[in-house]
């Protein structure tokens, strides 16, 4: 299996964190936790589902997942090839017109937020692309052609911040006192640029938090009140809601 990363040109950083090219030799079925920014996926061989309540969805060959609050489980077809675009928090609305919360919990067709054409004419150079390095700039050029010129919202980009600064365990209210701002007026602009609300989002930062915490020679009551939860019992729901699992026998696997 290959899970490669390869970082954007200067002109796309502040907007893709990272590109990666996964290939799998063979069928598979696999577990995806929550991002903290959308993602979208080029399949230029082999075939995804989603499976959800029993049933295999096909998807198409080109994307978008947006911002989950929970887990998604995916299966691949034997030698499949995919490349993946990690958007930072705020980077997919410098693309596309559509607000990024519309996007929560869904997994669309790319020809869904872009021009079908132009999907079809990125689909067909993969098809035929023999290196990395030129399915990496095929995506690239792309996205270049989508980029919009807008004003980047700072007051977004500095809540983020401030979330990733505690390890997602800043309250809303302290968010809004430290920003100078009310709580509706900004709720509406974080759901629109980021993909979910600023409670949310700060929960699944707060996940991640733990699952580097697990990695660590750490009791899980210690991590469970390292990361400001109420009591274990919280703690566990949270964890099963992002994993499907318990802290406990997710912990036993790494």
């Amino acid at each position: 299996m290959k899970f490669d990363k390869h970082y954007p040109t200067p002109q796309l950083t502040p907007y893709i964190k990272y590109f990666v090219v996964s290939e799998n030799a063979v069928e598979n079925e696999y577990k995806v936790f929550p991002s903290s920014g959308l993602v979208i996926g080029f399949q230029y061989k082999g075939q995804l589902s989603n499976l959800k309540d029993n049933t295999e969805i096909k998807l198409t060959k080109s994307g978008i997942t947006g911002i989950t609050d929970g887990y998604s489980v995916f299966k691949n077809s034997a030698d499949i090839g995919t490349i993946l675009v990690y958007f930072t928090e705020i980077g997919f609305t410098h693309f596309a017109s559509h607000p990024a919360h519309e996007l929560f919990n869904l997994s669309l067709s790319l020809d869904d937020i872009f021009d079908k054409k132009s999907i079809i004419k990125v689909e067909e150079k993969l098809a035929i692309a023999n290196t990395d390095k030129l399915r990496i700039k095929i995506v690239e050029e792309f996205l270049l052609l989508q980029l919009k010129d807008i004003k980047t919202d700072k007051l977004i980009v500095e809540a983020v911040k401030l979330i990733y600064q505690s390890n997602g365990t800043i309250r809303i209210k302290e968010l809004n006192e430290k920003l100078f701002i009310s709580q509706s007026p900004f709720e509406k602009r974080f759901r629109k640029v980021v993909g979910t609300t600023a409670k949310k989002f700060a929960s699944i930062i707060r996940f991640h938090s733990v699952l580097e915490n697990l990695n660590e020679a750490k009791t899980l009551t210690e991590i469970c009140y390292e990361n400001n939860f109420f009591d274990q019992a919280h703690f566990i729901k949270d964890f099963k809601q992002f994993t499907g699992d318990t802290p406990e026998n997710f912990k036993r696997f790494l």
